[in-house]
C-alpha cells in the first residue's frame, strides 16, 4: 500500500484491534452459553407446578 498517510495507518491498526477484541469477547460469551434447544426437557419445566396455578 504505497503512500499511506500516518492517519490511515493509525485508523487501520485501531480497526484491526477493535475487531480482534470484539471477536474475542464474542467467542468467550458463546463458549460459556448453551443453545436452549440442546438442553434436555426437565419434568419441572414441562409440568406446571402447583404453586404457579392459583
Amino acid at each position: 500500500m504505497p503512500h499511506m498517510t500516518l492517519q490511515k495507518k493509525i485508523f487501520l491498526v485501531a480497526a484491526v484491534l477493535f475487531l480482534l477484541v470484539v471477536l474475542y469477547f464474542s467467542f468467550d460469551i458463546a463458549r460459556k452459553t448453551t443453545f436452549p434447544g440442546s438442553k434436555p426437557n426437565l419434568k419441572e419445566r414441562i409440568a406446571p407446578s402447583s404453586d404457579t396455578i392459583k
